[in-house]
């Protein structure tokens, strides 16, 4: 995926004025948060569930090298196999190299964001073997050459009218506005795709030390099928999925649904323990999993640890007020909303990705629906002062902090500074109480009118208060 973070403020322009993505993004709004909210009310154990998945996940990342080394004895007891890639490049070239051992011209995908992040699907392209997503929302970015703009509702920038279009256009089918009709038309498309791929590709949201097991969760079932009609399966995940035990995993399962949908539990929860044994019924000849660190091993111990406990639920774009208004083809690349503003700088280098982290309004809201209390708006923090020690910040930026810095280490003149500036901006206000036109704040002005400070200053009120 070619990376698009450094327009950021381009792309939350044209989205702002996009009238379709404007309508997507209200369904959003109504939707996952709502439900959200119903489901942890029914649940009067869940903040305690949040506290001990946070502890868990700390142990998990302080002997991660323990429980990966076990889970990679286990699998390969199982009979399968596991590949460590380093970088991006060395897992797309492993699983090509999979592929071409069992001559494969197809594969079937489940929805992945790790794929995303390794750009698969072009990488396997370009070697002569056809990706087919399989997840209904991926299958519709396909068919548009599109991108997932979200981590669990790949398609949520598309209305019902964009889906029928594409569908009309490439399925050379009579168009409809039934999402029932639509369903089953993709459910024919891909019947046969299912039937003859020659190998399966899925990730993993967690995958368990103890039994060598992967697991993915699904709403369609398509991962199912991805995974058990091909003769080779691959799974391909990042390092930092992996849980000790079973009853580990069903830990997070409990916090994934709530947080992602407002579900009680997904719909399909699919392990896989190695290749098909002898009395299977189905199940491949092959299993592969393919280990993803690409920078996560050095995040291990640095400031950005905190981020490897994120289970992808998406909680924190649900809830972002500036996801919300720009949705996720702004922010440039694989993860947006604050999780991806925090991973992406990591990823793709904060010189590419500086201003993920400075497109936050620091509510709060992020950290606070966070199954596993991730501090996102202290991560975004970290990202802003190290852009801003490596001098990568604009000069209009530095020299407003230095401005600033300057001020609040002389306490006296930061007094004399903000009680002037009050005096000032309530004159520059006249009688409405409102400024039409700041210097230095045209940000805010070209857009509304920017009110006047009200009252004293806080710190006139706090020795008035202890005056009386």
């Amino acid at each position: 995926m070619q990376i698009n973070s450094p327009a950021f403020k381009e792309n939350a322009r044209i989205a702002l004025h996009d009238v379709n993505l404007q309508k997507a993004l209200g369904n959003l709004k109504a939707g996952f948060p709502t439900k959200r909210a119903a489901a942890v009310a029914r649940m009067p154990e869940f903040e305690q569930l949040r506290d001990e998945g946070t502890a868990l996940k700390n142990h998990i990342l302080e002997n991660l090298d323990i429980y990966l080394e076990q889970f990679e004895e286990n699998v390969v007891k199982n009979g399968g196999h596991v590949h460590w890639c380093r970088t991006s490049k060395d897992a797309c070239k492993t699983i090509l190299d999979i592929c071409k051992e069992v001559d494969a011209k197809t594969v079937t995908k489940g929805k992945s964001m790790v794929s995303e992040e390794i750009n698969l699907n072009d990488y396997l392209e370009k070697n002569g073997v056809e990706p087919i997503e399989t997840d209904l929302g991926e299958y519709i970015l396909q068919l548009r050459g599109d991108h997932p703009s979200h981590i669990i509702a790949p398609a949520i920038h598309l209305n019902l009218e964009d889906v029928s279009d594409i569908f009309h256009e490439k399925h050379h089918r009579p168009k409809s506005s039934d999402p029932a009709v639509l369903m089953q038309e993709a459910r024919e498309m891909l019947r046969q795709k299912f039937a003859s791929a020659d190998v399966g590709i899925t990730g993993a949201n967690f995958f368990v030390a103890e039994t060598g097991s992967t697991i993915i969760v699904t709403n369609e079932g398509n991962g199912d099928l991805t995974q058990t009609l091909p003769k080779t399966h691959i799974v391909v995940t990042s390092i930092e999925k992996v849980v000790p035990t079973l009853e580990d995993m069903t830990l997070f399962l409990r916090l994934l649904a709530r947080s992602a949908t407002g579900q009680e539990f997904t719909v399909y929860n699919t392990l896989s323990t190695g290749p098909r044994r002898a009395g299977d019924q189905d199940g491949p000849e092959n299993f592969h999993v393919v280990l993803v660190d690409n920078g996560r091993s050095e995040m291990v111990g640095s400031e950005f640890q905190e981020m490897l406990r994120c289970i992808r639920c998406s909680a924190c774009m649900n809830h972002c007020p500036v996801y919300g208004a720009v949705g996720g083809h702004s922010y440039g690349w694989v993860y947006p909303g604050p999780m991806g503003s925090v991973l992406t700088p990591k990823m793709i280098g904060i010189e590419n990705a500086g201003l993920l982290p400075n497109a936050s309004t620091f509510c709060g809201k992020c950290e606070s629906v966070c199954p596993v209390r991730i501090p996102l708006p202290k991560l975004m923090r970290h990202w802003r002062e190290d852009e801003f020690s490596r001098h990568l910040s604009p000069k209009a930026v530095r020299w407003g902090l230095g401005g600033w810095a300057f001020f609040a280490k002389r306490p006296a003149l930061y007094r004399i500074l903000s009680s002037s500036s009050n005096l000032f901006l309530r004159l520059a206000a006249g009688k409405k109480g409102r400024i039409k036109k700041l210097p230095l704040a045209s940000g805010w002005t070209n857009w509304r009118d920017m009110p006047a400070p009200s009252g004293k200053t806080f710190m006139q009120q706090y020795k008035s208060g202890k005056k009386d």
